[in-house]
């Protein structure tokens, strides 16, 4: 009589090794005490020393904020992308990937419209029917703009700030950027499980270049983390 086995108990008898990681991480980036309006509303009257309400002065400082991106840009010869719609942000990386000889750096910017939460001034009457400028939470179109960057240590990433302040942004480590139809046929995969008869194979990157620096884990295609593939 044979007992039914599932697939995780043929997998179990035949894994010789197995590596987790995740695919990517984000971090929020962000002033706590300038998420909400009332918080807003004391960074007007503390920081600016204005005596209304209103997001008015801020507009100056997005606009300033912006023209200070663009200007690092042009300063520093770093490519710039304003990214279409439906166009694929890693794709873009990966071709500008490929000739950034540099150990670490800026790979280059992109800007995109996304929606987000903003702040915005509308008009309201006291009890005795004068206007007056409030502060309220609300959501927009805005540009985003995206430092696509390479470090020697941990590899690509890219920061993501919105350009209306208080420039909330996002941290992601790119630890699946390549894809794998750019590492198989390379010496850096390993098939680590072989299930003939569900023909199943596991694989990971491996091989000495994932000990080595950034620059040769980009030589050899090698920026990813573990899957599982059917066989061919």
């Amino acid at each position: 009589m044979n007992v039914p086995r599932s697939v995780a108990d043929v997998l179990s008898d035949h894994v010789v090794f197995e590596v987790e990681c995740i695919d990517r991480m984000y971090c929020n980036v962000y002033m706590p005490g300038l998420q909400y309006a009332a918080g807003l509303v004391g960074y007007v009257h503390q920081q600016l020393g204005l005596p209304i309400a209103s997001t008015a002065p801020l507009a100056k400082v997005s606009d300033r904020f912006t023209r200070a991106v663009h200007r690092f840009a042009v300063d520093h010869g770093v490519p710039w992308v304003d990214f279409t719609k439906g166009q694929r942000k890693d794709d873009v990386m990966h071709e500008h990937l490929a000739g950034f000889t540099a150990a670490q750096g800026v790979v280059f910017i992109g800007r995109a419209q996304e929606k987000t939460a903003v702040f915005r001034t509308e008009k309201r009457r006291n009890g005795e029917g004068r206007s007056y400028p409030w502060i309220v939470k609300s959501t927009g179109m805005v540009n985003h703009f995206y430092f696509y960057c390479v470090d020697d240590d941990f590899g690509p990433f890219f920061i993501k700030f919105c350009s209306y302040f208080p420039y909330n942004a996002k941290l992601c480590l790119l630890t699946e950027l390549r894809e794998e139809s750019s590492m198989l046929g390379g010496q850096g995969r390993a098939c680590v499980a072989t299930v003939p008869a569900y023909g199943y194979v596991r694989r990971s990157v491996t091989g000495p270049a994932l000990l080595g620096g950034s620059p040769a884990r980009r030589a050899g295609g090698q920026w990813g983390s573990v899957r599982a593939v059917r066989a061919a």
